[in-house]
C-alpha cells in the first residue's frame, strides 16, 4: 500500500512539474506576443504623426504654400522610409564596425531568420522606420515655401540612407543585436527615446538647410525688421499639435519595446512635460514677448516639452517631467526670437527651436532630474557625457547636413524661381503648365463672353 501511495506521489509531482514547465513557456510566448502588439500600436501612433506634422505645418504656412507641403509631407515619408529600408536600417542596427556603423541586414535581408537579434524582428524594424521618417519630416517645415520638390527628395534620401541612421548608431547600435558596441552608448550617453538621435539630428539639419536657403521673399526689409506672414490656419495647427502628442506616446511608451511596468509612467511623464511646455510658453510670451506670437509660441513650447523629455522620461519624476517641460517652453521662446531676429533665419513652422534647440537641452539636464540611483556616473561625469553627446550630434548633422545642400545646390539647384515662390511650389514644369492652361480656360471665357454680347 505504501508503495503504492509512493508511486502516485512520484506521478503528481512529475505532472505537477510539467504541467509548470508548460504554463511557464505559455506566459512567456504570451508576453513576446504581447510586446509585439504593444510595439506595432506604438508604430502605429508614430507613424500617424505624420499627419500632425502636416496639419501643423499647413497650418503655419502661407495658403498658397499648403499644397506643396502636403506633397514634401508625404514624399519625405516615401523616399526616406525607402533609403532606410534600403540600406539605413543596416547602417544603424546591423552589426557592428567598432562602434561606429552597421554592416548587414541591408534590405532587411535574412532579419526574421537572425538568432542573435532583438525577438521582436520585423516588428522592430516596422517600429524604427517611423523614427527615421520623423526625422526627415522635421526638415520638411523649416524649409518651407522656397525649396525645390526634387532638390527636397534628394535631402530626404541622403538623411534617410547616411545621416540619421549612422549617428543613431553610435546611440542606440545595440537596440537590435544585443553584442553590438556604440561607441556614444558605451561612453555612458543616454538618449532614450531620441531627443538627439531624431529631434536635435532632423532640427540641426533644418538649421543649415534653412541658413543655406536664406529667407522667404519679402520676410525681412531693408532695416533687418522683420515682415510678419500670417499663418494659414492656427486652428488647424493646434489640431495637428494634439495629434503629435498622441503619436508622442507611441514614440516614448514603445521605445521600451516591451508592454511592461514603466510604460505607464513614462506616458504619464511625456504628458506632464508637454503640459508645462505649453503653459510656460504662453505665460512667458505673454508677459515677456510679442503678444501677436502667443499662439505660435504655446505650440511650439507644447512640442518642446515634448522633444525635450524624450531623453529621459523612463529616469524622472513627474515632477522633474514638470521641471523638464517648463525649461523647455522658456528657452523655445527665448531661442525662436533669437533665431529669427538675430541670426536672420526664416523658419516657417518654428522647427529649430523645437527640435533642435530643445532636443539638445532634454539631454543635457538629463542628469540634474534623474532619480537617484538610475544613473551608473556622477551627475558631473553624466553631464560631461551628454555635453559631448550633444557636440557631437551637432558637428554631425550641421557638417553632413551642409555638404548635402551644398551638393544638391550645385547639381539639381536649392531653390525655386522668385516666381514659383509667389505662386506657390510645384513640381518642375508644372508651374508653366498650369499658367499656360489657365490662359487657354480666360480665352475661351472671353470668347464666350464675346459670342454672348453679339447676340
Amino acid at each position: 500500500m505504501k508503495k503504492w501511495i509512493f508511486l502516485i506521489i512520484i506521478l503528481l509531482g512529475a505532472t505537477s512539474t510539467i504541467f509548470a514547465q508548460e504554463t511557464t513557456e505559455t506566459l512567456n510566448i504570451s508576453q513576446l506576443q504581447l510586446d509585439r502588439l504593444w510595439v506595432l500600436i506604438s508604430a502605429a501612433l508614430v507613424f500617424f504623426m505624420q499627419a500632425g506634422f502636416l496639419a501643423l505645418e499647413v497650418g503655419l504656412v502661407r495658403s498658397h504654400s499648403i499644397t506643396a507641403v502636403g506633397m514634401k509631407n508625404a514624399i519625405d515619408f516615401i523616399v526616406g522610409s525607402l533609403a532606410f529600408y534600403m540600406v539605413g536600417f543596416a547602417l544603424m542596427f546591423g552589426h557592428s564596425w567598432h562602434g561606429l556603423i552597421g554592416t548587414d541586414i541591408f534590405f532587411l535581408f535574412n532579419l526574421e531568420f537572425v538568432s542573435d537579434g532583438n525577438p521582436l524582428g520585423l516588428t522592430f524594424f516596422i517600429f524604427q522606420v517611423g523614427f527615421a521618417a520623423t526625422a526627415i519630416t522635421i526638415v520638411s517645415g523649416a524649409l518651407a515655401e522656397r525649396i525645390g520638390f526634387i532638390s527636397y527628395l534628394v535631402a530626404s534620401a541622403v538623411i534617410g540612407l547616411i545621416i540619421y541612421p549612422i549617428f543613431g548608431h553610435w546611440v542606440w547600435g545595440s537596440a537590435f543585436f544585443g553584442s553590438n558596441q556604440a561607441w556614444l552608448a558605451d561612453l555612458g550617453f543616454i538618449d532614450f527615446a531620441g531627443s538627439s538621435v531624431v529631434h536635435a539630428t532632423g532640427g540641426w539639419i533644418a538649421f543649415v538647410g534653412a541658413l543655406i536657403l536664406g529667407p522667404r521673399l519679402g520676410r525681412y526689409k531693408k532695416d533687418g525688421s522683420i515682415t510678419n506672414f500670417k499663418p494659414n490656419n492656427i486652428a488647424f495647427s493646434v489640431l495637428g499639435t494634439f495629434i503629435l502628442w498622441l503619436g508622442w506616446y507611441g514614440f516614448n511608451g514603445g521605445s521600451t519595446l516591451a508592454f511592461n511596468e514603466d510604460v505607464d509612467n513614462i506616458i504619464l511623464n511625456t504628458t506632464i512635460a508637454a503640459i508645462g511646455g505649453g503653459i510656460a510658453a504662453f505665460f512667458h510670451s505673454f508677459f515677456f514677448q510679442n503678444k501677436k506670437e502667443i499662439y505660435e509660441k504655446m505650440i511650439g513650447g507644447l512640442l518642446g516639452g515634448l522633444v525635450a523629455i524624450t531623453a529621459s522620461c523612463h529616469l524622472v519624476s513627474v515632477v522633474g517631467s514638470l521641471c523638464i517641460g517648463i525649461l523647455a517652453g522658456v528657452v523655445h521662446n527665448l531661442s525662436f526670437n533669437f533665431i529669427a531676429k538675430v541670426l536672420k533665419i526664416d523658419d516657417p513652422v518654428g522647427a529649430i527651436p523645437v527640435h533642435a534647440v530643445c532636443g539638445t537641452l532634454g539631454i543635457i539636464i538629463l542628469p540634474f532630474f534623474a532619480l537617484p540611483g538610475t544613473l551608473s556616473n556622477s551627475i558631473l561625469v553624466q553631464f560631461s557625457i551628454q555635453v559631448l553627446g550633444s557636440i557631437v550630434c551637432f558637428v554631425w548633422a550641421v557638417g553632413l547636413g551642409y555638404l548635402t545642400f551644398m551638393f544638391i545646390k550645385k547639381f539639381f539647384g536649392l531653390r525655386v524661381s522668385p516666381q514659383e515662390e509667389n505662386a506657390g511650389i510645384t513640381i518642375p514644369g508644372t508651374l508653366q503648365e498650369e499658367e499656360e492652361e489657365e490662359e487657354e480656360i480666360d480665352m475661351e471665357m472671353l470668347k464666350e463672353l464675346m459670342g454672348d454680347e453679339k447676340q
